[in-house]
């Protein structure tokens, strides 16, 4: 290529800290500030579920379209337009007296957000083949430095300040993640044509059969994971940390699994390209489910800490995998437009899990949903043994 792609990693691994440790830093107090703030004092595991979830639903059924406008103007524009719009968001969020204007500004965010995976599309079409699943491998560092990160400051910035102050300083660091990608990310082969309509491209993408295994796998395996996000938090109080402190708690929790997918992931993604992504993706899945299962046997926040550690070393194989699948399975000039319809499968995943899991909450012992998470994973792994995935990369001349 005409340009350093190690560059133009560095930048974007720079504007995706930014932006997940700005996504991140309000996770740990999500449920505290809607049940302290914004009034809600009944069912709110069910709320939890749906704040988490609402945002994912809407994002789900706009990014295909933003897929589609990436292929057709840059996969740099849409990081553009995403990071502005999200510094103008976290503001909102700072405004939000009344919790179901709160679920709006959610629903907003997920129609307009789409930063990381227009940066992960980016490096995976603009990173020469030989090097894609490392570069994959070091950006999924990135978003998981950025959920080390932004738990802790979240729980440091809303402990000393409060909830509200923490959206204002996510707001700042969205703006430093927009002007990154202003101003240093350089993107080249950018074909200009006429932009695709959904539909065509779920056609096209139902017609590559590898690639569709691929994308119920992505999904199946976010249900999963995500059915614990909005109860994490809620789990910290029940093993005994004292409300005020359970901010601070609970972005502990949550940057142990970002600790060791930043030790992890650059090795799974080194790994995957000697050995096959497909089977770096069952070790991440039967790791992960293992880890997920045996989370119920710890019952103090130190060695739930230390299992959910563990945990992500493993999981930290799976994304990588993923991403690097799609690279192998589809064609050059669909990448863009198969990230997206991707982005939407995680998306639905993503609003389907926790919604499920909140209500699940509010029925059962949220240990029950460890177990239920860990098989889910297991069960994952089972199919991609069996099922199989031809890994033989797609080339233009092969359509």
């Amino acid at each position: 290529m005409s340009f350093s792609w190690k560059r133009n990693l560095v930048v974007l691994w720079i504007g995706v800290f930014f932006c997940s440790t700005a996504y991140s830093l309000s996770i740990p107090f999500l449920p505290l500030f809607m049940y302290n703030t914004l009034g809600v004092r009944e069912h709110l595991e069910a709320w939890s579920g749906v704040s988490f979830g609402i945002t994912f639903l809407t994002g789900a059924f706009i990014a295909p379209f933003w897929g589609s406008l990436a292929d057709r103007y840059g996969r740099k524009m849409m990081m553009i337009r995403a990071g502005f719009c999200l510094v103008l968001i976290y503001f909102l969020y700072y405004l939000v007296t009344d919790p179901y204007v709160f679920l709006g500004v959610r629903m907003l965010e997920g129609l307009l957000a789409g930063f990381v995976p227009s940066a992960i599309a980016l490096v995976a079409t603009n990173t020469p083949e030989a090097h894609a699943g490392y570069a994959l491998g070091i950006m999924a560092t990135s978003g998981a430095t950025g959920g080390i990160v932004g738990p802790l400051i979240g729980g440091v910035v809303s402990h000393l300040w409060g909830n509200r102050e923490a959206f204002l300083f996510s707001s700042g660091l969205v703006l430093v993640a927009a002007l990154i990608a202003t101003f240093f990310v350089r993107e080249v082969h950018v074909t200009l044509k006429q932009r695709s309509k959904v539909r065509d491209d779920l056609r096209v993408a139902m017609l590559n059969p590898r690639f569709m295994i691929v994308l119920g796998i992505s999904m199946m395996v976010t249900v999963s994971v995500m059915l614990l996000e909005p109860l994490l938090t809620v789990y910290v109080l029940q093993l005994g940390a004292a409300q005020q402190d359970a901010s601070l708690s609970s972005g502990i929790i949550f940057s142990a699994i970002g600790v060791a997918t930043v030790l992890a992931a650059p090795h799974w993604g080194k790994i995957g390209s000697k050995i096959g992504y497909t089977k770096v993706l069952i070790f991440g899945l039967v790791g992960g489910g293992i880890g997920s299962v045996l989370q119920y046997f710890f019952t103090n926040l130190y060695g739930f800490g230390i299992l959910r550690f563990l945990y992500g070393l493993f999981f930290a194989a799976v994304y990588p995998a993923i991403n690097a699948l799609i690279v192998k399975v589809i064609e050059p000039d669909f990448r863009g437009r198969a990230f997206g319809l991707n982005q939407s499968a995680i998306q639905f995943a993503n609003m389907l899990g926790p919604i499920l899991g909140g209500f699940l909450g509010g029925i059962v012992p949220i240990w029950v949903i460890f177990i239920m998470n860990g098989a889910a994973l297991l069960l994952t792994a089972l199919y991609v043994k069996y099922k199989g995935l031809d890994e033989t990369a797609v080339h233009p001349s092969t359509r």
